[in-house]
């Protein structure tokens, strides 16, 4: 499905819309996404392996959580609606908070993203779609999983370095 996307200006105030496959098929990076991670007691993050059948990025780790930000959305109702969707949470039985704003222009990543925690020492109970297995580590082991070429989204060294580390 070809979801419709805002497009926004260097201060993120949307500028217009095009669709999902029309952003991608023109590399652009001028519009919004949600992550989140899970962390736990010892500060290990949740880290999941994406499904072999996703288009882009298959059978590579991932944020806990993440997803775009739909046209006229804002920034928590995509992470109320991905959190559901990928790992079966409901947001308002959460305590998450944001964490950080990233941007293409500064940070280096794929698009405008806003980046939520959630405490909790509770694997989700995941979408099998999405994900096919998961590991809790620390945000120096994964980097050095995916320094040593374990395959990973583009952002989420950008993230967890900027971030978490």
């Amino acid at each position: 499905m070809d979801e419709l996307l805002d497009l926004v200006d260097f201060n993120d105030q949307i500028i217009g819309t095009k669709l999902r496959s029309e952003v991608y098929a023109q590399n652009l990076n001028n519009f919004r996404v949600v992550n989140l991670f899970l962390s736990n007691d010892q500060n290990q993050l949740w880290i999941p392996r994406r499904t072999a059948s996703k288009k882009l990025f298959p059978l590579s780790l991932d944020t806990s959580m993440g997803g775009h930000v739909s046209s006229g959305e804002s920034y928590e109702e995509a992470l109320k609606r991905e959190l559901q969707e990928e790992l079966r949470i409901e947001l308002e039985q959460t305590n998450y908070k944001l964490i950080g704003q990233l941007n293409p222009h500064t940070h280096h990543t794929s698009a405008f993203m806003q980046v939520y925690l959630i405490q909790t020492n509770k694997t989700p109970n995941y979408n099998p779609n999405d994900f096919c297995a998961s590991y809790w580590l620390s945000p120096n082991e994964l980097l050095t999983w995916i320094k040593q070429g374990e395959p990973c989204k583009s952002d989420l060294p950008i993230i967890v370095s900027q971030l978490l580390s």
